[in-house]
């Protein structure tokens, strides 16, 4: 872990997991529930006109979003973009709620106090993760350098490495001077292809079982941040 952190001149943090867990008090399946009901009944891919559409029985809003998105009629119509709409006023009203992961505030303040950039990099809307650092009083830390999901131009979430490339382009660093911290098999495919090291946060089994099935090396994974926070400062008091 000290090969990882300590060359590295900026950290990008994807948001719900390595900084907090966002829909801790409004859970995802009712999130996606929400979703569903704006998919017009006559749409093909509605999951009212049969138990085997795209959109049926699915409990992930992130997986409803990227069906919707992936159907033309609901590009063409429009339904995609409500649906991401939709998606970031619930992610917003969340973001005030969120449950802080254990020691990253600490890490942030850490991070930047020994002279490192910070940059968060994540498939969540940009405001609910400005919401967010502002109820943790670590906006300043990240300004002008959260980049959230981009539905301008067609959808575009990781495993791209879109909002990470452009993490790397807002706080002007090369990708062999960054490092990202990560949850997901999505996060580390991001971070292979734009270059950039890679830290694993595995809270829980699942998680790293799932990050090591992705390629990662244990060696190469944490399961709480304080671990990381007594390498980037092996005094703090934790």
């Amino acid at each position: 872990m000290r090969d990882l952190i300590g060359p590295a001149k900026c950290v990008i943090f994807d948001f719900d997991g390595p900084l907090c867990h966002l829909f801790h008090r409004f859970h995802a399946p009712g999130v996606a529930d929400r979703l569903r009901e704006l998919i017009p009944a006559a749409h093909p891919g509605n999951g009212s006109l049969s138990s085997d559409t795209p959109f049926s029985g699915v409990e992930d809003p992130y997986v409803i979003l990227q069906r919707a998105f992936a159907d033309p009629a609901s590009v063409a119509d429009g339904t995609a973009h409500a649906v991401e709409r939709a998606l970031t006023r619930e992610e917003v009203r969340a973001a005030s709620h969120a449950y802080p992961t254990p020691y990253a505030d600490s890490l942030v303040r850490t991070l930047s106090s020994t002279g490192r950039r910070l940059a968060v990099a994540t498939n969540n809307a940009q405001q609910a993760v400005e919401r967010y650092l502002e109820t943790r009083l670590t906006g300043a830390l990240f300004a002008g350098h959260v980049h959230g999901r981009c539905a301008d131009a067609g959808l575009r979430l990781k495993p791209d490495p879109d909002c990470l490339v452009r993490a790397l382009e807002s706080t002007g660093t090369a990708p062999g001077d960054a490092l990202m911290i990560g949850d997901a098999p999505r996060d580390l495919a991001a971070a292979r292809a734009a270059g950039v090291a890679f830290l694993g946060y595995g809270r829980n089994e699942r998680k790293a079982a799932a990050l090591r099935a992705a390629g990662l090396e244990a060696e190469d994974m944490v399961d709480s941040l304080r671990d990381v926070l007594k390498c980037v400062d092996p005094g703090a008091h934790v």
